[in-house]
C-alpha cells in the first residue's frame, strides 16, 4: 500500500480549517453514493452534513453555528443599513435563487431566522433538519418549513453548490468536500449504476475545472484501480480518462506534475516502513508503564520473516503489515515471560489486496484523488481535482 491516504485527507482538512474554510467529509459505502435513486446520494449527503466542521467546531455538527454565524452578519447590516433582518437575509441569498434548489434554501435560512427571532425551537430544529437532508418527503417539508423540496438524490450536487455559496456569505473562504473509500463505486457490480456514478464525477470534474463552481473543492480517495482498471475504474468511462491522464511529458522524465487533476501518492520504501514500525514501537511505549524489550533487530528480523510470507507486498502495501506488528507488541505486553523471538515464527501475514473484484497479481496501492473549483476567474483558484 503507498502512504495512507486517510492521513493525507485529514492534513488536508486540517489545514482547510486553519485557512478558514468549511469542510465536510463521508466515506462511501454500499448505502452511500454520489448518485443513486433509492436515498443513497441523500444518506452520503446527510452524513457529509453531521461531520461539517469549522475551525472552532472540527469534530463536525458545525451547521447550526454556521446558520447562527450568518443570522448575527445580518443583523448586523440590518442595523448598519436600518432595513429588517428579513430584507437582508433575502438581499444576501438572492444569489441562490439562481440555481437549482436555491429558493427552498433562502427561505430555509429565513425559517430559522424567524424561529431565532420567535424564539421557537422547533422551527430552528425544522430548518436545521432540512439542511441536513433528513426530511425524507416533500409532503413533510411543506407542512414543517411551507417548502415545496427536499434535499434528495437528484440534488445531491446542486445542494453541495448552494452550501459552498452559502457558507461563503457567512464569512467563510468555501467549502472543501472529502470523500474517502471512492472504491465502493468501483465495486458496482451494476453497470448502468456505475456509469452514473461517473457520470457525475465527470460533471463535479468539468465544473471544476471550466469554473462552473464557485468556493467550492473535492478531496477523494481511492484505490489505483478505481481509476486504473479499464473495465471497471475511471478509465473505463473515456471522457473521464482523457481528462485524468498522466502528463506525459512528466512521466516520462519521472517527475510529478502537481497541476495535474491526478496526484499518486509514492510507495512506501523498506526504510520507511523501518522508520514506521520504530515510531509505532516509541508511540505503544509512551503509552504503558513498562515498557517493551522489542530492539531494532527485532523489527528487522520481524520484517525478513513478512518478506518471506507476501514478498514485496510487506512494504508496498503495509495495512496487515502494521496490523500484525502491533498484534506482536500487544501480546509481548501481557505476557511478559514471552520473548520475540518465540513470536515471530507463530505470525501469519496476508497480502492487502482489494476485493474480489481484482486479479490476484494486483496491488493494493492508494492513491488520492482532489479536486477543487476555480472561482468566479478561471486564474483564481484555490484547489484541483487530483487522484
Amino acid at each position: 500500500m503507498v502512504q495512507e491516504k486517510l492521513f493525507f485527507i485529514q492534513l488536508i482538512r486540517s489545514i482547510a480549517l486553519e485557512k478558514g474554510l468549511v469542510t465536510i467529509h463521508a466515506d462511501l459505502s454500499p448505502n452511500r453514493r454520489i448518485q443513486a435513486s433509492q436515498g443513497q446520494a441523500r444518506n452520503l449527503y446527510a452524513e457529509m452534513m453531521r461531520n461539517l466542521s469549522t475551525r472552532t467546531k472540527p469534530d463536525g455538527n458545525g451547521i447550526a453555528s454556521i446558520v447562527e454565524r450568518f443570522i448575527t452578519i445580518a443583523r448586523q447590516e440590518a442595523e448598519e443599513k436600518q432595513q429588517s433582518v428579513d430584507e437582508i437575509i433575502k438581499e444576501k441569498l438572492i444569489l441562490l435563487s439562481e440555481y437549482v434548489g436555491g429558493y427552498d434554501f433562502a427561505n430555509v435560512i429565513l425559517a430559522y431566522w424567524r424561529g431565532h427571532e420567535s424564539g421557537e425551537e422547533s422551527l430552528k430544529q425544522d430548518a436545521i433538519r432540512w439542511l441536513r437532508a433528513e426530511f425524507s418527503t416533500k409532503t413533510e417539508a411543506r407542512k414543517s418549513l411551507d417548502v415545496r423540496s427536499i434535499i434528495d438524490d437528484h440534488s445531491f450536487y446542486d445542494h453541495l453548490k448552494l452550501m459552498s455559496l452559502f457558507v461563503q456569505q457567512a464569512g467563510y473562504k468555501g467549502l472543501l468536500t472529502c470523500l474517502d473509500e471512492m472504491v465502493n463505486l468501483y465495486k458496482l457490480s451494476n453497470t448502468q449504476a456505475r456509469k452514473s456514478n461517473y457520470e457525475q464525477l465527470l460533471r463535479i470534474l468539468n465544473d471544476c475545472l471550466q469554473g462552473g463552481v464557485e468556493h467550492l473543492g473535492f478531496i477523494m480517495g481511492g484505490t489505483p484501480e478505481f481509476l486504473l482498471d479499464p473495465r471497471r475504474g475511471l478509465y473505463s468511462y473515456e471522457a473521464l480518462q482523457s481528462r485524468l491522464a498522466e502528463n506525459i511529458f512528466a512521466k516520462a522524465q519521472g517527475l510529478v506534475d502537481y497541476n495535474a487533476p491526478a496526484l499518486h501518492l509514492a510507495n512506501l520504501s523498506q526504510e520507511d516502513l523501518f522508520i514506521l514500525l520504530q515510531k509505532l514501537r516509541k508511540v505503544y511505549n509512551s503509552g504503558i508503564s513498562t515498557p517493551i524489550s522489542l530492539p531494532n533487530e527485532a523489527l528487522e528480523a520481524f520484517m525478513i520473516h513478512c518478506f518471506q510470507k507476501i514478498g514485496d507486498s510487506y512494504f508496498k502495501t503495509p495495512r496487515n503489515t502494521i496490523k500484525a506488528f502491533l498484534d506482536l507488541v500487544a501480546v509481548l505486553e501481557q505476557n511478559t515471560q514471552l520473548n520475540w523471538t518465540d513470536m515471530l515464527g507463530k505470525i501469519i501475514i496476508t497480502q492487502d489486496k482489494a476485493p474480489d473484484l481484482l486479479s490476484d497479481e494486483s496491488v493494493s496501492i492508494e492513491t488520492v484523488m482532489e479536486a477543487a473549483s476555480i472561482n468566479n476567474s478561471a486564474n483564481d483558484a484555490w484547489g484541483k481535482f487530483s487522484l
